[in-house]
């Protein structure tokens, strides 16, 4: 079975840190490490700071960041009527520049869900 685009992208994205882990200097390693800390729990949930790092990259267009929150937010549980709310804001923040970002995002979304569902299929079947 063919490996889907967003955990080929995530695979590609632990491979990429694991270099910048063994040549960074102590500098970018401390950025890593506020990074991490921003999105642990806290007063908010992790779903809602995956969430608010969605619309973030959203409004930035940024296609790594973007794949990797909207990955998290499915991860989290953000429910189908969360992320589209959620982007409707971006949507408005970013206006209609924001639109090709938004199908890739529904995009890697619904191949999510499908994966998945999937899986639950072969779950259930056992």
């Amino acid at each position: 079975m063919k490996m889907q685009h967003a955990e080929k992208f995530m695979e590609e994205r632990k491979r990429l840190n694991r270099i910048v882990m063994k040549y960074g200097s102590d500098r970018i390693k401390r950025f890593y490490s506020l990074d991490a800390l921003a999105y642990k729990e806290g007063t908010l949930s992790k779903k809602f700071k995956e969430m608010l790092g969605l619309i973030a990259s959203l409004v930035l267009r940024c296609d790594e960041c973007i794949m990797y929150h909207t990955v998290k937010c499915f991860e989290h549980g953000l429910s189908n009527d969360e992320l589209e709310e959620a982007l409707s804001i971006g949507l408005i923040v970013g206006g209609s520049i924001t639109i090709p970002y938004i199908r890739t995002i529904f995009q890697t979304w619904d191949d999510l869900r499908h994966g998945k569902d999937r899986k639950d299929d072969v779950h259930e079947n056992k």
